[in-house]
């Protein structure tokens, strides 16, 4: 059996703020750092030896990925970052104050927005304050996207899943993945095939490792929040 811990960054300065992140690459709070440590005391205490860290490209889930490990007595694992894992791109509302952009849109066309499996917001404007194609760590990077859902976020993330992530997992590594809510969210529907219509309900808590145990194939035969005071409801498991 191998361990998968998924880990959702800390607290960042726009989840205070209540603004539309996405691609901006916004630091931790105080809070999201005591977060991320606490988080690698849980890691720690669950007894597994983990043997390497990825992380997306965005700093509030490096420095989530980094204070974690710190902490757990793990600083020396191998690390390996990628876009694939950053968080859904919210388009054009990327920046914008989320109450008041329910305030002018309307909250049901903004709960589609952000929790509708295949509907993304309308694309980001080229060249204006978050033209991420300005950005060198996306060089090369063929059809940077403009805008993303759920579905589209899961598209980017499963070429990495299957090329880097998957083959460390089938070798009998245990991983710690460092990232976001809506990347995190779409491994999760990969992990336990849920349903497009249901993964809506499906929520990823900051700062509290998501560890799941899977058996040769990569099926998930348990799961727990290991901060059950804040643990979400996790999926079914497959068949």
């Amino acid at each position: 059996m191998t361990y998968l811990a998924l880990l959702r960054h800390g607290q960042s300065q726009w989840n205070l703020e209540n603004r539309f992140t996405g691609w901006v690459d916004v630091n931790l709070t105080a809070e999201g750092e005591a977060q991320a440590r606490r988080s690698g005391a849980l890691l720690k205490a669950s007894g597994v030896p983990f043997d390497k860290l990825f992380t997306s490209v965005q700093t509030r889930a490096i420095r989530t990925g980094n204070l974690a490990a710190e902490e757990a007595g793990l600083a020396w694992l191998p690390v390996e970052r990628n876009w694939r894992l950053n968080e859904r791109h919210y388009g054009a509302l990327t920046g914008l104050d989320k109450a008041e952009t329910a305030a002018k849109h309307g909250e049901e066309q903004v709960k589609v927005w952000r929790r509708s499996y295949d509907t993304p917001p309308p694309p980001l404007a080229p060249g204006g304050e978050f033209d991420f194609t300005k950005d060198r760590r996306y060089a090369g990077v063929v059809d940077l996207p403009t805008t993303e859902s759920l579905k589209t976020t899961l598209d980017r993330v499963l070429p990495y899943w299957n090329e880097a992530v998957a083959p460390d997992l089938k070798a009998g590594k245990n991983l710690i993945i460092a990232a976001h809510g809506n990347s995190l969210r779409a491994i999760v529907k990969h992990l336990f095939g849920v349903p497009d219509d249901q993964i809506v309900g499906v929520e990823i808590p900051t700062g509290n490792p998501l560890l799941i145990e899977l058996d040769a194939n990569l099926k998930p035969i348990a799961a727990r929040y290991l901060d059950e005071a804040r643990a979400e409801k996790l999926p079914p498991f497959p068949g």
